[in-house]
């Protein structure tokens, strides 16, 4: 539980994160406080738009619809991961929720199934909405999770909060299915490791002194059939040093099916499932592995 921060203070923690933040018109001065109380906050909300494009995204979120005014979130997250500001203070964004989930949130213990929608969540929740058609086959570029996971983190360093305190807007309210395309436990995976490595931010102790060298995240496209590296070999090291360790032979520079299923150990070891638990390094769990450079 947390006061709500000001539009001054909500885009410096964006920008100490590294996100790069465009500021919509009046977003400042641009709210629902007159429907109702904004704060205490608990946490923050992820949703997808149902919308293409990001222009259209963005005005539709800033200005609303008939039935729905503006502000429709506190921020729209395009797919290049930029972050777009669009209001604050209270925003038409959550609706109705479980007060059971909200206490889980206060919490920061295991979400309860959402059956009831019996508490204001529009006072009680920072709202990002991301831009996806949430029909399961649009994708979900690298840069926009990212993007979300830098949100969440910074907002969560900010008030103190652990990656608990994130939920998607279909474990608050009954019958939502937002976001769809990634599993929220596996963004929480994504958040909790952010938040354990430092990053940016304000409310931090001194900075920390020049960090091992460990081999930068080469991107998912790396891994495929036939590539060959020495980087791949000192995964497979670090990985069997982990426990996860499902070669005949041990690790060798060739990607092979031994690879990903034990990098899909490593994930699953790290609270990751579904897609996001694949056996393809993504950098969450990269980072974590800490694969020296030196091979």
């Amino acid at each position: 539980m947390a006061q709500p921060m000001s539009g001054s203070k909500l885009l410096e923690v964006l920008r100490a994160e590294g996100l790069t933040v465009h500021e919509v018109r009046d977003w400042r001065h641009h709210n629902r406080n007159t429907k109702g109380p904004w704060g205490p906050v608990n946490g923050v909300m992820i949703h997808h738009t149902v919308t293409s494009g990001t222009e259209n995204s963005v005005n539709i979120c800033y200005n609303g619809y008939s039935g729905l005014p503006g502000p429709l979130c506190h921020g729209v997250i395009d797919k290049e991961g930029h972050v777009h500001l669009v209001g604050n203070g209270r925003a038409n964004h959550a609706g109705l929720g479980d007060s059971d989930v909200l206490r889980a949130v206060v919490d920061e213990t295991t979400l309860p199934h959402d059956n009831q929608a019996d508490v204001d969540g529009n006072r009680h929740f920072y709202g990002f909405e991301c831009v996806n058609l949430g029909d399961g086959k649009d994708p979900w570029p690298e840069a926009q999770k990212e993007a979300i996971e830098k949100v969440s983190a910074a907002i969560c360093r900010h008030h103190g909060w652990s990656e608990r305190s994130v939920i998607g807007h279909k474990e608050w309210q009954p019958g939502k299915q937002d976001p769809r395309g990634f599993t929220m436990d596996g963004m929480r995976g994504r958040i909790a490791a952010r938040l354990a490595a430092g990053g940016g931010g304000t409310n931090q102790g001194p900075k920390p002194g020049p960090k091992p060298k460990y081999a930068p995240f080469p991107g998912s496209g790396f891994f495929h059939v036939g590539r060959k590296s020495p980087l791949i070999t000192a995964m497979g090291r670090r990985l069997v040093a982990e426990g996860c360790d499902h070669y005949a032979k041990g690790p060798g520079p060739e990607w092979t099916e031994a690879d990903r299923t034990s990098y899909a150990a490593w994930q699953h070891k790290l609270g990751f499932r579904g897609k996001d638990a694949d056996g393809i390094p993504g950098r969450a769990s990269w980072d974590r592995l800490k694969v020296p450079s030196d091979g």
